[in-house]
């Protein structure tokens, strides 16, 4: 497929998705927020994937919603709202919600501006690495707005709730050292990009089965019952027993254990149901 907002590249399994509108500081458009909803969705579909990395280009993740390609137009801001159930997630959400149903890690670079619909984004993605001075901002109520993209998904999950309403009611920026202070993200980087690839680089040394399994079950069981996390734990257990990167992960940790690099355990394709 070819990508008019986005760049992307794949390096040994390695996704690098970088929103491409460094003119407009990587502002959202209708045609940007199609293309992440697509590369996402054909992402999720994907077993040879190990990891993906999210950035913006040129030093700026997202300056937000570009308001005037989007919001002067009622059709357009109905299309990214759009949805036939009001429980299902529309255009603008997806492109959040879509990096939480991925199963193997997302990780989120972030530098420069990272505002509004940039930052729900960044909050759909597993991890965030940002520099100190990445500034950091959910923007909406700036607009009249309350923040609608399924960033609020994770929000409730990494900081507490009196935090999420001081963030979201403010539209504060706040610095990549406050933000790590906050919880708002994973960790601060000099170079968040190389600190993205080294984490990758280091899962990928790990099951894909067994990756997507703690994904899955955390994801899924953060906020539910002590019954429900226990099913989902035995339950992703016994399937990963049954698989055949179990067995591959075993001789692989033996042979390290060993110091015996004679023999090659390559890890096969993530099992189809994660």
């Amino acid at each position: 497929m070819t990508w008019n907002k986005l760049a992307v590249e794949e390096v040994n399994g390695i996704v690098t998705v970088t929103l491409n509108r460094p003119d407009k500081l990587n502002a959202l458009d209708m045609e940007m927020f199609q293309e992440l909803d697509a590369v996402s969705r054909s992402l999720i579909k994907r077993r040879d994937i190990r990891a993906v990395i999210v950035k913006g280009a040129n030093g700026n993740f997202s300056s937000g919603l570009d308001i005037k390609s989007v919001a002067t137009s009622k059709a357009k801001a109905l299309k990214l709202l759009a949805k036939w159930l009001p429980g299902n997630a529309n255009l603008a959400q997806r492109v959040s919600r879509n990096w939480r149903a991925m199963p193997v890690p997302v990780i989120a670079v972030l530098e420069g501006r990272c505002y509004g619909g940039g930052l729900q984004i960044a909050l759909g993605a597993d991890l965030r690495f940002a520099t100190e001075t990445t500034e950091l901002s959910i923007m909406e109520v700036r607009w009249g707005l309350v923040p609608d993209m399924g960033g609020l998904l994770s929000l409730r999950e990494i900081v507490g709730r009196d935090v999420a309403m001081q963030l979201t009611m403010t539209g504060d920026i706040v610095s990549g050292k406050a933000a790590k202070e906050l919880g708002l993200i994973t960790a601060v980087h000099d170079n968040p990009l190389a600190a993205a690839h080294a984490f990758c680089q280091q899962i990928s040394q790990a099951s894909p089965d067994a990756i997507a399994a703690i994904k899955h079950s955390t994801n899924r069981s953060w906020l539910s019952s002590e019954r429900m996390l226990l099913a989902r734990e035995t339950l992703s257990q016994i399937r990963l027993l049954l698989g055949k990167n179990f067995f591959i992960a075993g001789k692989r940790q033996r042979q390290s254990l060993e110091s015996d690099a004679s023999k090659q355990y390559d890890y096969q394709e993530r099992q189809s149901f994660w």
